[in-house]
C-alpha cells in the first residue's frame, strides 16, 4: 500500500523515540498522522510539527481508544495504517533474596499484570478497533487491500534478560499473536506484522549515563552503536508499502543476542 497525501494513519506512543519517527515518516509522505499519547505536552508538539493531530489515549481503556479513533477518524477519515508504539518495561527478578536481610520477595503481581495490560493487551485492543473501522473501507488494488498495521515487540521477547520476566511475556505475546490476527483478517486486506527493536537511541536511553550508553552499543556485534529510531521507522514503512510483507516478525537488533544480565 503506497502512502500518498492524505492517507489517514494512527501511531500510538507517537509523542516520543520510535512512534516519533514513524509519525514523522508518514508525515513526511503526505500521510496524515494522530499521535495517540498519555504525554500532552510532548504530543501536541509532534502533532504541530508534523501537522497532524493529537489524541490523550491510554491504551489500557476501551474509553480513551474509542474516543481517540473518534477524534482521529472526524479529522483524517479512518485510518489506513495503525502502527503501535506505546509500551513501558520494568526490571524486578521473579523471586530474589535481599543481600543485607535476606528477606525474600516475589514479583508483585500487580506490577506484572500492568505491563501486560500496557503492552499485550493494548496492543491487540488497538489492533482490533482498528481493523474493525479499516474493513469498512474500499480496496486501494486489485489484492484487495484496505490497510496495514505494525506492531512493536522487543528482542526481549526471544532473549528476555533478567528482571524481565513481564516485559518479555509481554512483547512475546505481541510476537506470537501476529501470525494468527493476520490469518483473521486476510480475506478483509488488512496485512498484520511486528518489528522486534534491539537497543535504541530512545528518550529512556538517552537518560542513562554515557558510560551504560557506550557499554551497550560494544555489545553489539555491527554496527556498535545503538539503534536510530529513523531506522525502525524505515522498517515500518517498508512493511506498510510492500504488499507481500504479511504475518511477519522481524528482528531489527544489529545481530545482537541478549546475554542473561
Amino acid at each position: 500500500m503506497e502512502v500518498s497525501a492524505n492517507t489517514p494513519a494512527v501511531v500510538t506512543g507517537g509523542a516520543s523515540g520510535l512512534g516519533a519517527a514513524t509519525a514523522r515518516a508518514l508525515a513526511a509522505k503526505g500521510a496524515k498522522v494522530a499521535i495517540f499519547d498519555m504525554n500532552e505536552e510532548k504530543g501536541e508538539a509532534m502533532a504541530a510539527e508534523i501537522g497532524g493531530i493529537f489524541c490523550k489515549v491510554n491504551v489500557t481503556s476501551d474509553e480513551d481508544v474509542d474516543a481517540g479513533f473518534a477524534k482521529a477518524r472526524e479529522a483524517h477519515g479512518q485510518e489506513r495504517i495503525l502502527v503501535n508504539c506505546a509500551g513501558i518495561g520494568n526490571a524486578i527478578k521473579t523471586a530474589s533474596r535481599d543481600k543485607q536481610s535476606g528477606e525474600i520477595k516475589h514479583f508483585p503481581i500487580s506490577a506484572f499484570d500492568f505491563v501486560i495490560q500496557v503492552n499485550l493487551i493494548g496492543t491487540f485492543r488497538c489492533i482490533a478497533k482498528s481493523a474493525a473501522g479499516m474493513m469498512t473501507l474500499d480496496p486501494l488494488s486489485t489484492d484487495g487491500d484496505r490497510g496495514a498495521i505494525v506492531n512493536t515487540a522487543s528482542v526481549a521477547a526471544e532473549d528476555g534478560q533478567m528482571g524481565q520476566a513481564a516485559y518479555s511475556a509481554s512483547k512475546g505475546g505481541v510476537v506470537g499473536m501476529t501470525l494468527p490476527i493476520a490469518r483473521d483478517l486476510m480475506r478483509e486486506g488488512i496485512r498484520v506484522n511486528t518489528i522486534l527493536p534491539g537497543i535504541f537511541e530512545t528518550p529512556l536511553m538517552n537518560a542513562a549515563p554515557p558510560q551504560v550508553k557506550e557499554a551497550l552499543a560494544a555489545s553489539v556485534p555491527f554496527p556498535k552503536r545503538l539503534g536510530e529510531p529513523t531506522e525502525y521507522a524505515k522498517l515500518a514503512m517498508c512493511m506498510i508499502e510492500t504488499g507481500y510483507f504479511n504475518g511477519e516478525d522481524v528482528r531489527l537488533d544489529g545481530a545482537i543476542r541478549m546475554a542473561p544480565r
